[in-house]
C-alpha cells in the first residue's frame, strides 16, 4: 500500500510540474485578444490611462502613438514548445484583419503592427516575439485628461520673474498644428493674462521635441505658435499686435529627447516677453 501511495504521489508531482505555471496575479488578456498562443502564460502586465509608444517601421523613423496604453509579456516554460516567429507574425496578422483591422508593418520572423477602429476610436496594436517570451503592446488612442494647468497669476510670475513661461496645457496631434479642444483651459489663462495686463507683449513661441527632421519640425513649431495667436486673436479678443508667433523647433530642450517623459517636456509653448 505504502508503494502505491508513493508511486501516486510520484505522478501526480509529475503532472504537476508540467502543468503550466499559472498567471500573474491581476493579469488578464487583452479583450481584442482573448486567446494566446498555446504553453504561454502572462508573466507580466502594465496598464496606463495615458502613455504613448514608438511603433516598430520596415523604413524611416518609428510611429508613435498616445493614449491608454498595455503592455502584456507572453512566457513560456517548455522552450521545446516554444512557437516560432513566423507563427506568432501570421497569427496575429490574422487576428487583426479578422476583427477588421489592418497591417501596417512587419518583420515576419519578429514582429507585426497594425491599426483597428473599436467604436469610432482608433486602436495600435504591436506584436513581438523574443526569446521563449512574446510581448503585445497596444495603444487605444484617447485624449489625455489634463489635470495640471497653470493659471494666469503664474504665467505672469514666471514672466516678470524670468522673462517667459511655459504653457503645457495647450495640446496638438502628432505632427499636426490644429489645437485640440482640451486646450481650452490653458489657452484661457493666457488669455486671462494678457487681459488683465493690457501693456503686455509676448512672442508666443512654439517648441518640439527631437523626433523627426529638423526643418519639419521648424515649420511645425512656427505652425503651432500662429495658432496659437489666432486663438487668442479670435476667441478672446487679444489684440494681434501684442502677440508675435516664433517656432524654434527642437533647439531649446528642456529635458532628454531620449525618453518619453523627456520629449512630452520639450513638446510645449511657451510665452516670452517682449
Amino acid at each position: 500500500m505504502n508503494k502505491i501511495a508513493a508511486l501516486l504521489l510520484g505522478l501526480l508531482c509529475l503532472a504537476l510540474s508540467a502543468a503550466a505555471a499559472p498567471d500573474k496575479p491581476g493579469c488578464v488578456d487583452h479583450p481584442l485578444f482573448p486567446t494566446r498562443m498555446p504553453d504561454y502564460r502572462l508573466s507580466d502586465c502594465t496598464s496606463k490611462e495615458f502613455d504613448g509608444y514608438e511603433f516598430f517601421a520596415v523604413k524611416g523613423p518609428k510611429h508613435r502613438e498616445e493614449g491608454k496604453f498595455t503592455f502584456l509579456t507572453y512566457a513560456i516554460d517548455d522552450r521545446k514548445k516554444e512557437q516560432s516567429g513566423l507563427a506568432v507574425v501570421r497569427n496575429f496578422e490574422n487576428a487583426i484583419t479578422k476583427i477588421g483591422g489592418t497591417i501596417a508593418a512587419s518583420d515576419p520572423q519578429r514582429w507585426v503592427n497594425g491599426q483597428i477602429t473599436v467604436d469610432g476610436k482608433q486602436v495600435w496594436v504591436q506584436a513581438e516575439k523574443g526569446n521563449g517570451l512574446i510581448w503585445l503592446r497596444i495603444v487605444e488612442k484617447t485624449a489625455m485628461q489634463q489635470h495640471i494647468v497653470a493659471d494666469a497669476a503664474s504665467f505672469g510670475n514666471e514672466l516678470r520673474s524670468a522673462g517667459h513661461a511655459a504653457v503645457y496645457g495647450i495640446l496638438f496631434d502628432t505632427g499636426k498644428a490644429e489645437i485640440k479642444p482640451e486646450s481650452a483651459q490653458a489657452i484661457g489663462e493666457v488669455g486671462k493674462l494678457l487681459k488683465a495686463e493690457a501693456g503686455l507683449k509676448v512672442f508666443v513661441v512654439g517648441h518640439t521635441d527631437g523626433v523627426g527632421g529638423v526643418d519639419a519640425n521648424l515649420k511645425l513649431s512656427q505652425a503651432r505658435a500662429e495658432a496659437v495667436v489666432q486663438a487668442l486673436v479670435r476667441d478672446h479678443g487679444i489684440a494681434a499686435a501684442r502677440l508675435l508667433a516664433h517656432g524654434s523647433g527642437p533647439f531649446a530642450p528642456v529635458a532628454t529627447n531620449d525618453t518619453d517623459e523627456g520629449r512630452a517636456k520639450n513638446r510645449r509653448v511657451e510665452l516670452v516677453k517682449q
